[in-house]
């Protein structure tokens, strides 16, 4: 029997999940990177899985189906490889530290809710027993219990794994250079030395994707948006779940290209402590600025002083997926045939990739969808460039 061929263009942590799906689901799946799987952005990234900071819409209701599917996917794993994504449900806490920011997101909480969302107002007491080395100038504290945390380099090596478990393919070392269009549909991808030939193609480049839409003659406006973290020696027990402060959200729906930060502290399996985030946008522009450091340790000093005392023992920074309307890109692209984009996620991509891998099979198979997925379409002013 012939099976539909796929090409998946990126081997980060979307595109593992869609070759997941799509192998699962019976398709024969080529995944093509021009490095390593988790080899970019996923591999610059925290690993959250987090419904905590987005408002009711599209992108929520995504984030709360790929909450759902993380633990499904997570128990179907082989073991070994369960273990090592980390995955853990710990959940996030969100704090304000001036009245007119626990205004603010207290009504967000109140938002979500209605969107069903969980949320868990903290008192000062349960405060500080779940986080006894934050700030006490805290005005305002909620839970997300459905917030986690994955490794996400494991999680997409794993995710990769599945795939490859089920027949899928993967091409290491291997750039995309053009494609083959006949009577407007894609027929295959042009590598350096040979042609690919496939009947669908899944744009999953990340930051990328905009480089490689362009390549394959349907550019869309996916540019690269860059954040640092820093991170420290083992501390255990020092920070227990996610946290941040109530302005992370608006950094992240923030479209300015100049710096912005916010606190965002979480730690790891290891004992390690994730210091974020900054927000800019410098093209891919990769060096370290020691100002943005400086920046990012100031507001995390803000709700963990205890960390003035941290030793850092590295900084990295990468590159997120921007779209101007904050929402991702998944669909099938108006101008050639079997081309499909799945991109845009911004710094949401590991918590977002399970949902949006389900989708696109879903539509690939015509299958019921999950959800409405017409604001993440293709053919929408934000994306066509």
């Amino acid at each position: 029997m012939n099976r539909t061929r796929v090409a998946v263009i990126g081997a980060g942590v979307v595109g593992a999940a869609c070759a997941r799906e799509l192998s699962l689901a019976g398709f024969d799946v080529l995944v093509v990177d021009r490095g390593r799987p988790a080899g970019g952005t996923t591999s610059h990234g925290e690993g959250n899985l987090l419904v905590s900071d987005k408002g009711p819409g599209a992108e929520l209701r995504l984030a709360q189906l790929s909450a759902r599917l993380w633990p499904r996917i997570i128990a179907d794993l082989d073991p070994r490889a369960a273990t090592a994504t980390e995955f853990d449900p710990k959940g996030g806490i969100v704090v304000a530290t001036t009245e007119a920011g626990a205004h603010a997101l207290k009504a967000f909480a109140a938002e979500q809710v209605e969107a069903g969302v969980r949320v868990d107002p903290l008192s000062t007491v349960d405060l500080v027993a779940a986080e006894p080395a934050l700030t006490r100038e805290v005005t305002a504290a909620v839970r997300y219990p459905e917030d986690a945390q994955v490794q996400p380099a494991a999680a997409t090596l794993a995710l990769l794994g599945s795939a490859l478990a089920h027949g899928a393919r993967l091409r290491i070392d291997t750039e995309v250079t053009g494609a083959v269009v006949r009577g407007g549909r894609i027929t295959g991808v042009r590598v350096p030395g040979e042609v690919l030939d496939t009947d669908v193609v899944v744009n999953a480049a990340g930051p990328w994707a905009g480089e490689v839409s362009a390549r394959l003659g349907a550019p869309i406006a996916v540019r690269p948006r860059r954040g640092e973290v820093l991170v420290t020696t083992p501390m255990p027990g020092v920070v227990r779940h996610k946290v941040y402060d109530a302005d992370y959200v608006g950094a992240v729906g923030s479209g300015g290209g100049e710096l912005q930060t916010s606190a965002v502290v979480e730690s790891t399996r290891g004992g390690t402590v994730l210091i974020g985030s900054s927000r800019r946008r410098v093209g891919f522009d990769d060096a370290i600025v020691p100002d943005v450091l400086t920046a990012i340790a100031a507001k995390a000093l803000r709700l963990f002083p205890s960390l003035a005392n941290a030793a850092v023992m590295r900084a990295y920074g990468g590159f997120r997926p921007y779209v101007d309307d904050h929402l991702p890109v998944l669909g099938e692209d108006p101008r050639v045939e079997n081309l499909w984009h799945a991109t845009g996620h911004e710094g949401a991509g590991i918590g977002l990739s399970v949902g949006t891998a389900r989708l696109l099979c879903e539509l690939l198979t015509g299958a019921s969808l999950s959800m409405p997925v017409e604001e993440f379409t293709v053919d929408r002013p934000a994306v066509l460039a």
